[in-house]
């Protein structure tokens, strides 16, 4: 048997290299780093060197120090002497086409980078598997013989149907059905006395933004159009991380309490027997959770209005919905609500026109804002903030902790502070506008919560449901969610992993990795001290101002135009009456009785019932006096925009016979105020002119209808209006632009059309319909008639119940 060999006291070989070379144990006493060419032992000395520059932690004593709480110290680091010290490992200078250049990233996080670096273009590129391996024939099975059994091994086959297989993710929960855009937001002037926040730090700052709208009930295939609350979800990639203003485009909330959420989605959702009806409320378990919970009721005036069927997203306000807090970098704080005002005004649909889109183009708003945004027509909005004091606040007859109130402008008028610009639409729907994840608890230095409980359950909801649906809690590292700051902590692994983390440390306090990352003390994101109520125990319950129910509903429709008071009765006749219960409906009258008895009588009318229910009890007995009775910022009306016809559909009707060159001059007058004239005909081809070229037509009459339209264009020319009346599809089209309020341009002989159809020239009482313009002509003087009458967006002085046409 050969004998061990003693150690060599007179080695040559350092101890550092010697130990480098093991990964269990090292000497007693580290040695001082030595010029040695083994960059193993290089490492191991500085490895000791480093650590050994932390003889305590320094930072401990801090977290037993009451001002430390308050404003946290930053932590203790120490750079190493050599880039190697902190590696993963010492071969990480060896570079290869797939490892990189040799070069570590230092204090950077490259998943991070701007989206070109996982856009993927296809040009001139040969098809491959998965693994990159060039697929010879895409058009085949593998088979033994032509006419023989699919072979197992067939690879490509087997990767490819299973891919596709997979290729759907669950959908969300609520706001499945959802359209989003690329934008920006530029901040108007520095709001640093009341924030710290970094995008409002100065005037002309610009943050990067996505933003999704969305329905909240509705499946991912279900329609636009639908009666329902919108989403208004915007994502900020601040430098100092993303800020996600996940809201909606009313102010409040059906509920009080994150508690009763799943109620009450489950209560609104489809009937689990028989799964009906989609993406709506009109049904016995919406209508008996809701009339069983009375602080729904000022919601539901929102909902029954016409806020809940916009014309378009680009005409439909947003809200943050809670009462946030801004904090100022001497830690300060004031409570705020924020508002987004689209620079089109805000301008919705009418329930008739709406249920026909939804049969026409279920895609109505998302195919409305795409091509808005292709056409450079962008939509804007400017953001708005209440800001107030916790004093103020006390005063107020209601509480801001509770969703289901709004504070009213005229208490605390909305301050613009921003504009945000959508300029970009999406390269992938399902990897950016599917994959993105919006959560509550995503807030940046110089923002904070408040004690909403409705809040602090969305704060858990929202991350909670990503994990679920994006596979796992690495969703922050899909490209379209990744911020532009830079992301350095300590968690690791978990499904789909993207970084790749360089060195041995995943933990703090370390000394191996310098200390780093480190806390970033009082200069990252510190909670507001806020005080505790006095005297407060643990209970479940509300406060007694949470139990004033109606009287804001009550402001509600006291602020409402006569045509938008009509249009929420109408609304809740129409959900009311596809109630089965008899019960459910008398109960929900009996609580409308305690917003205006004109509502509920109103209402009850509509569906014949024999007598009035007596008023619903009250909770809250005691008489509230409220500061404003009305408020006009309430009513849609109240923001009519810019006065531009950006974006906005005109159809033009064409036949066999009408003044081309006429026509041609009118589209061009629309286009260059800005909308998008379509000519219309019976079929696709072209329609002889009178004069000039023939026409071109667009589209179909019956692949366009009347409501996909914001208004028409009917043309001169006897044989062109014989041909247009002679088809019912085209007078139904005038049936539904008048029916629906919206402009009509009536040219030469085209009156007559009117005629046919029924259309009166003037409104009852002999008043001029501004809303149609006749012409003898083609001239500039009509066409800029119409084009006013068009940037008013409706006409409804001509609504009657029932309808006149």
């Amino acid at each position: 048997m050969a004998k061990s060999k003693k150690p060599n006291p007179d080695s040559s070989e350092p101890a550092a290299l010697r130990n480098s070379r093991a990964t269990v144990g090292g000497p007693a006493v580290g040695e001082p780093a030595t010029h040695t060419s083994d960059d193993l032992a290089a490492k191991f000395a500085g490895t000791q060197e480093l650590a050994a520059s932390f003889p305590f932690n320094t930072n401990k004593p801090f977290e037993y120090d009451a001002a430390s709480a308050l404003a946290p110290k930053a932590g203790q680091t120490v750079e190493p002497r050599d880039p190697l010290v902190t590696a993963s490992t010492a071969t990480e200078v060896n570079a290869s086409a797939k490892v990189g250049s040799g070069a570590p990233p230092l204090g950077n996080n490259k998943t991070i980078a701007p989206l070109d670096r996982v856009r993927v273009d296809s040009g001139r590129r040969e098809l491959t598997t998965n693994q990159g391996v060039p697929v010879a024939d895409n058009q085949h099975s593998l088979k033994e013989g032509l006419r023989g059994p699919t072979l197992l091994e067939d690879f490509i086959l087997r990767e490819k149907i299973t891919h596709f297989d997979h290729e759907r993710i669950p959908e969300r929960i609520v706001h499945a059905r959802g359209s989003a855009a690329h934008g920006v937001f530029e901040c108007y002037q520095s709001l640093e006395q009341l924030t710290r926040a970094s995008l409002f730090a100065e005037a002309g700052k610009q943050t990067p933004v996505f933003v999704r709208f969305s329905t909240v009930l509705g499946e991912r295939g279900s329609t636009d159009t639908a009666r329902d609350v919108r989403g208004f979800a915007v994502k900020f990639y601040t430098d100092e991380g993303n800020w996600d203003l996940v809201g909606n485009n009313i102010p409040i909330f059906f509920i009080q309490d994150a508690m009763k959420f799943p109620d009450l989605i489950h209560a609104a959702k489809p009937e689990p027997h028989f799964a009906m009806p989609q993406a709506g409320t009109a049904h016995d378990t919406f209508w008996d959770f809701a009339s069983l919970m009375p602080e729904i009721t000022a919601m539901l005036m929102w909902a029954m209005s016409d806020r809940a069927i916009p014309r378009s997203y680009r005409t439909m306000q947003g809200f943050g919905v809670h009462t946030f807090r801004f904090v100022n970098a001497a830690g300060e704080s004031r409570f705020v609500k924020f508002h987004w005002t689209p620079l089109a005004g805000t301008h919705s649909m009418v329930w008739d026109e709406a249920v026909k889109i939804s049969g026409a183009d279920p895609d109505f708003h998302r195919r409305d804002l795409w091509e808005a945004i292709e056409a450079g027509a962008y939509p804007e909005y400017e953001l708005g903030v209440q800001v107030f004091t916790e004093e103020q606040a006390e005063a107020f007859s209601f509480d801001v902790l509770d969703a289901t109130k709004i504070v009213p402008e005229e208490l605390v008028p909305v301050t613009p502070v921003g504009r945000l610009v959508l300029n970009r639409n999406p390269d992938n729907f399902f990897a950016e506008t599917e994959q993105v994840a919006f959560c509550t608890a995503h807030i940046v230095p110089g923002l904070d919560f408040t004690n909403d409980p409705l809040l602090a359950g969305r704060i858990h909801s929202y991350v909670d449901t990503q994990i679920s649906r994006l596979g796992g809690p690495n969703f922050h590292e899909i490209p379209i969610n990744a911020p532009v700051a830079q992301v350095h902590n300590n968690q690791r692994d978990g499904m789909h992993r993207q970084a790749i983390h360089r060195g041995r440390v995943a933990y703090e306090p370390n000394s191996l990795g310098g200390g780093c990352p480190f806390q970033a003390g009082a200069a990252g994101f510190v909670s507001f001290a806020q005080k505790a109520e006095p005297g407060a125990h643990k209970v479940r319950g509300h406060p007694e101002r949470f139990a004033d129910h109606y009287t804001q509903a009550t402001l509600f429709w006291n602020s409402q135009t006569d045509v938008e008071k009509t249009h929420i009765i109408n609304a809740f006749r129409f959900e009311l009456s596809r109630v089965q219960t008899p019960a459910i409906r008398e109960r929900m009258v009996s609580g409308l009785m305690n917003v205006a008895p004109e509502l509920a009588t109103a209402v009850a009318e509509g569906l014949g019932m024999p007598k009035m229910p007596s008023p619903m009890p009250k909770v809250l007995q005691k008489r509230i006096t409220p500061e404003v009775e009305q408020s006009p910022s309430l009513s849609l009306f109240a923001r009519p925009g810019d006065g531009s016809i950006r974006a906005r559909r005109v159809a033009v009707l064409v036949a066999a016979g009408v003044d081309g060159d006429g026509l041609r001059r009118v589209a061009a007058q629309l286009a260059e105020a800005g909308a998008v004239p379509r000519f219309i005909g019976a079929r696709l081809g072209v329609a002889a002119s009178t004069h000039g070229e023939p026409v071109v037509i667009d589209v179909s009459v019956e692949a366009a209808p009347s409501v996909l339209f914001d208004a028409v264009v009917l043309p001169d020319g006897a044989e062109a209006v014989a041909g247009l009346a002679a088809d019912g599809r085209v007078l139904e089209f005038l049936k539904d632009q008048y029916r629906h309020c919206k402009p009509i341009l009536v040219i030469g002989a085209a009156t007559e059309l009117l005629a046919r159809v029924g259309i009166p020239g003037q409104l009852p009482g002999g008043v001029p319909d501004e809303g149609l313009v006749l012409a003898t002509a083609h001239d500039e003087a009509a066409t800029a008639a119409f084009i006013q009458a068009l940037a008013k967006h409706r006409h409804f002085a001509r609504e009657t119940d029932p309808p006149r046409v």
